[in-house]
């Protein structure tokens, strides 16, 4: 966990830098500013078209009967794209702009399900039947279980 966070608040940034001084001393600092400006303003503008694509999915899913498992994941994804070209760089401006493409997500979202899917495996919780408002005694209650399996794929 420690080295994940020098990674991403220490390593990053400073390589970060160094590809903005690189860049800046081979076109000059204007340019520079604008390509940092105009990549966080076109990263927006993908973000929130992809957005708005992928929330049409979730609700035709949704309206299908079925669970939008595919399409959460990519908003997600798409949201920490977006996140990631709104910070100042050219290698985070990479990285946004890579999850912005429906093929680069579908390899990330597959390995964020087998990911999730590991981790959570088969979830049971016991339920009381005929839990809700005015239930006085929890004891002696028949339980029902509920069992969900995540796959990956």
């Amino acid at each position: 966990m420690f080295g994940r966070l020098l990674i991403l608040f220490i390593i990053i940034p400073l390589v970060e830098l160094y590809l903005l001084v690189v860049v800046g001393s081979r076109v000059g600092l204007p340019a520079t500013i604008l390509l940092v400006i105009l990549t966080g303003a076109w990263g927006a503008y993908l973000a929130k078209s992809q957005g708005y694509s992928i929330l049409a999915r979730i609700q035709a899913e949704t309206a299908a009967g079925r669970v939008p498992t595919k399409e959460l994941i990519d908003g997600l994804l798409v949201l920490i794209g977006g996140i990631v070209l709104l910070t100042p760089g050219l290698l985070t401006d990479l990285a946004g702009f890579c999850l912005m493409l429906p093929g680069f997500r579908a390899i990330i979202r597959e390995r964020v399900k087998k990911k999730f899917a590991s981790q959570v495996g088969d979830f049971q919780m016991p339920t009381p039947d005929g839990m809700g408002p005015g239930l006085k005694r929890l004891q002696n209650i028949p339980k029902m279980t509920m069992s969900l399996t995540f796959s990956a794929g």
